[in-house]
């Protein structure tokens, strides 16, 4: 993680300065971009779900599955607490809950707002909470190319996702879907703050995303058990929970937590914007949506975005 501002950049041990070409692409944005990819399917998939299955409980079934897959296969997650210093016990129990919090929080802000609105207010706001919580607890200092290049990315984002709504008839906002889709945000951001404060400071990725997941999966277990699961029950269903269990779970947090060893918190999430245009194509192309000029103009003003965030984290990178 290319934390210039933090102590704890230069002691890191997790890059030892071998194959720094090969680390360069499976260390920085690459592996980020690839879980906003898989994270972009989640809206298909879920859709695919059998009628009737609730929202969050789709949500929280992906979760327990992948996240208990993650910590069982995880090398180091077991031993992981005991390795921990008292305060980095803390942050894990805190990041816990934040990834818990996600899927509790942005379903239920989808069904209230609908996947256009959620997606963008949680998406959306989730590099800004990143970049203030980085400053606030001292991480990272915010720099003119992430404030230019997220901005960019957020207006993308807005664009593609707001276009249909942006050119038609607006349907009036859940007030309180969108405070729930900003909590997801929150939960998002801060949930990789945690992560990747300790990947630098030398816990292997895998682990930490392991017990991170491993734990908020059980969080969310009684959730799940309490709502009505006769949707599991049926073919469509379980190839739906896990596809997202493994894929959206488990391989996509996989790549992120090696991702975050060299992107700081507030870029990955700002790369993570990528999420919304995947989610876009696969509308147009899987589902046979369209998409009007408003977000295909977002589109480009997103990859853009991206773009910056990018190029010259690459240039960075190689230039060290």
């Amino acid at each position: 993680m290319p934390n210039r501002t933090t102590p704890l950049t230069p002691t890191r041990p997790a890059a030892p300065g071998a194959r720094p070409s090969r680390l360069g692409l499976l260390g920085g944005p690459t592996p980020i971009l690839t879980s906003a990819v898989l994270w972009g399917t989640t809206g298909t998939a879920s859709s695919l779900a059998p009628v009737g299955a609730p929202a969050a409980a789709i949500g929280c079934a992906g979760l327990t599955l992948g996240g208990i897959l993650l910590f069982l296969t995880s090398r180091g997650a077991r031993s992981l607490p005991a390795a921990c210093t008292r305060p980095e016990r803390w942050l894990l129990v805190l990041g816990a809950l934040a990834v818990a919090g996600y899927p509790v929080t942005f379903y239920p802000a989808v069904a209230r707002t609908g996947v256009a609105v959620a997606t963008v207010i949680a998406l959306g706001s989730a590099p800004v909470f990143a970049g203030l919580l980085s400053w606030s607890t001292g991480q990272a200092r915010p720099t003119a190319r992430w404030a230019g290049a997220t901005a960019a990315a957020v207006l993308g984002c807005t664009l593609l996702v707001l276009g249909p709504q942006l050119t038609g008839h607006a349907t009036p906002i859940d007030l309180t879907g969108v405070a729930l889709a900003a909590c997801a945000g929150l939960s998002y951001a801060a949930y990789s703050l945690i992560g990747g404060r300790l990947i630098t400071r030398g816990h292997p990725s895998d682990a930490v995303m392991g017990v991170l997941f491993g734990a908020a999966g059980l969080i969310v277990l009684p959730l799940v058990l309490s709502v009505d699961m006769h949707w599991l029950a049926t073919s469509r269903g379980v190839a739906v929970a896990v596809y997202l269990a493994l894929f959206t779970v488990y391989l996509a947090y996989r790549l992120f937590g090696h991702g975050l060893r060299r992107t700081p918190a507030s870029v990955a999430t700002s790369l993570t914007l990528a999420e919304p245009a995947v989610a876009a194509v696969l509308g147009v192309t899987v589902l046979d949506e369209r998409l009007p000029s408003a977000s295909w103009c977002g589109l480009a003003v997103l990859a853009l975005g991206l773009a910056l965030l990018t190029i010259p984290l690459g240039a960075s990178s190689r230039d060290r």
